[in-house]
């Protein structure tokens, strides 16, 4: 597979469920019952917080991890969540695009060096 071929939606299709698995995985760890931890998960898997992610790990990301993030964000969108704004939306997209490449170019350890300053800047754990 071709990834730089992959459309931007393609990317944040895979990065939306990459992203909510290593939340999972995470969560996982603080074994509580699936309800409470549904909730938690919902914390950070979202428009708004996910745009707030991408503020954190933007700083330390490589010109193609930007350009990636880039094209997601950029890319076109049929409909935004009542909760979150355009740009959040947008931005959020961006983000999934980024661990959806990520995961399809087997860099699994970045993706886990990135998800892991998200992570320590959400207070959802507890």
């Amino acid at each position: 597979m071709e990834i730089n071929s992959l459309s931007p939606g393609t990317l944040a299709f895979v990065g939306d469920a990459y992203f909510g698995l290593l939340v999972r995985e995470r969560l996982a760890e603080i074994n509580r019952p699936s309800g409470e931890l549904h909730s938690k998960s919902v914390k950070i898997v979202n428009a708004s917080a996910q745009a707030k992610s991408f503020k954190l790990i933007e700083p330390i990301l490589t010109e193609k991890e930007l350009s990636v993030y880039k094209r997601g964000r950029n890319s076109h969108v049929n409909s935004i969540p009542k909760n979150s704004s355009v740009g959040e939306y947008h931005s959020a997209t961006g983000l999934e695009a980024l661990f959806g490449y990520l995961r399809l170019s087997n860099q699994e350890e970045r993706a886990t060096e990135l998800f892991n300053i998200i992570w320590d800047n959400f207070s959802i754990k507890d």
